[in-house]
């Protein structure tokens, strides 16, 4: 499957829900929000939502400062 993620194109071997993308990226503990063409996926979903072959997925983080 592949899809593009905040920009980079990304191969993987099967089709896989967006909580396990996170975990094969290391970044479940910094993910806040989650679009995939533009559309926010709510956090309750990420575990049965399977993006499709080219779908464009945006993971964002809050970052505090001023």
């Amino acid at each position: 499957m592949k899809v593009t993620i905040n920009g980079e194109e990304k191969n993987f071997l099967e089709s896989k829900t967006l909580q396990e993308i996170l975990k094969e990226l290391k970044v479940e503990d910094k993910v806040m929000a989650i679009a995939v063409n533009m559309e926010i996926v709510k956090k309750d979903k990420w575990r049965e939502f399977v993006p499709k072959e080219g779908d464009k997925i945006e993971m964002l983080t809050f970052v505090a400062g001023g």
